[in-house]
């Protein structure tokens, strides 16, 4: 049997993909090599699936720092706001939080992931999993089917390879897609892990005695050799037994892939800001006044309540200050130094978790060499690329979904559309 759209991979893109190609009535042979469908999907978002962010069009791209303006030409047809209102005429309502992130009003990744699985087999898309695909066949040029790892081979008009990236490969997502698109004679920009924990080999990070500590609200900078700020962003974080992790440290995780790239490999300072929003005189006149209105008290201890107090140790022995010392001994030079500290306090990061453990495979089939509009290969008829097997990443936040949503969608319905 001869399929109009043959989609190899069940995930985001894949699945989306298969729907705007089953709408232009195209027959639609989805294949994915595990035994559930959008398994990453699944455990996006924490759980909760954040389907898209609510963000105006550019300030989505600026979200996007890996290549995102390629996506104008694809989000013309299929945005953001288009994605909120696929899912709620699929009966899923849908709330936004903080910062434009958009979820299923009932938290649960399985209501989104079940409605776009049900819509798929809606359109009469086969679906067959356990089917690992070797390897795709190409003839005089363009794409006709695919070779099943099992032997069998599957005749196709068009071909969508929707298989992800090499992050969280324990969903699927192993790579296979780059060998697939250099036999069209594409060209893989060098991968790297994005949107993941940073390593360091810091003496306190070595020690573990930040290890668990929670910080809310500061702000994560990225410094090159000739410190020079690169990147910062401010929201939550968290030390752990290897490094830092947390929403900004994966934010600016690719910064610190970028910038070990250029410097051989040595380490990257990074600084925190424990308090984004005041002065070092401000920090320096809040902390002495609350020493001063507990003068009896040791300054490790007046101190809790405003650093964090498994910090306090480490600021104080940073500036040269006893922790035992009261307010009538304060060196008002050191608290200066103390209140400087708190607002660039110094983490030395040597390079991050592997791409396996990111969240994000950073590179990817190269966007030179697809068509903007349609996802289709300039280097061979009839194939088309969609989500993370692209060079293409953004940050967390519902960002890299609506990329590979964005994406699937383009590719299904020209795909339907380019039909032989």
């Amino acid at each position: 049997m001869k399929y109009d759209v043959i989609v190899i991979g069940a995930g985001s893109s894949g699945l989306m993909a298969s729907v705007a190609a089953g709408e232009g009535r195209a027959k639609v042979l989805l294949l994915d090599k595990g035994d559930k469908l959008g398994r990453k999907l699944g455990i996006s978002g924490g759980g909760r699936c954040n389907v898209t962010n609510a963000k105006e069009l550019d300030e989505l791209i600026k979200n996007i720092p890996g290549n995102g303006k390629f996506l104008y030409g694809a989000l013309a047809s299929f945005n953001n706001k288009h994605i909120i209102e696929f899912f709620e005429g699929l009966g899923i309502r849908l709330k936004e939080e903080d910062n434009g992130r958009m979820f299923p009003v009932t938290d649960k990744a399985k209501t989104v992931v079940d409605a776009l699985v049900g819509k798929v087999r809606s359109l009469g898309v086969e679906v067959r999993v356990n089917s690992p695909v070797n390897r795709i066949l190409y003839e005089d040029g363009r794409a006709v089917g695919v070779l099943l790892k099992s032997g069998e081979t599957i005749r196709g008009g068009t071909v969508i390879v929707a298989v992800g990236g090499k992050s969280v490969p324990h969903t699927g997502s192993t790579g296979d897609g780059y060998a697939w698109a250099e036999e069209a004679g594409h060209t893989i920009t060098e991968l790297f892990p994005t949107e993941v924990p940073l390593t360091s080999q810091a003496s306190f990070i070595r020690s573990k005695e930040l290890q668990g500590l929670s910080l809310r609200g500061v702000t994560l900078a990225v410094w090159n050799g000739k410190d020079k700020k690169l990147i910062q962003h401010t929201g939550d974080m968290i030390f752990t037994h290897f490094g830092i992790s947390g929403p900004i440290v994966l934010r600016c995780s690719q910064f610190v892939v970028k910038e070990q790239k250029k410097n051989g490999g040595t380490a990257v300072k990074t600084t925190i800001d424990l308090f984004p929003e005041l002065s070092a005189e401000e920090v320096y006149a809040q902390s002495l006044a609350l020493c001063r209105d507990e003068s009896r008290k040791a300054v490790k201890n007046a101190l809790k309540g405003f650093f964090p107090e498994k910090l306090i140790p480490l600021l104080l022995a940073q500036v040269g200050l006893r922790e035992e010392i009261t307010y009538d001994n304060i060196p008002k030079q050191a608290w200066m130094e103390l209140a400087k500290l708190a607002k660039s306090f110094s983490v030395s990061v040597n390079g991050t978790l592997s791409i396996e453990e990111a969240f994000v495979t950073g590179g990817g089939v190269n966007l030179k060499e697809i068509d903007p509009k349609t996802m289709q290969s300039k280097r061979m008829h009839g194939l088309y690329f969609c989500g993370e097997v692209l060079d293409i990443h953004g940050y967390t936040g519902g960002y890299n979904i609506t990329a590979a949503f964005t994406t699937g969608y383009n590719a299904g319905k020209h795909a339907a559309e380019t039909r032989p």
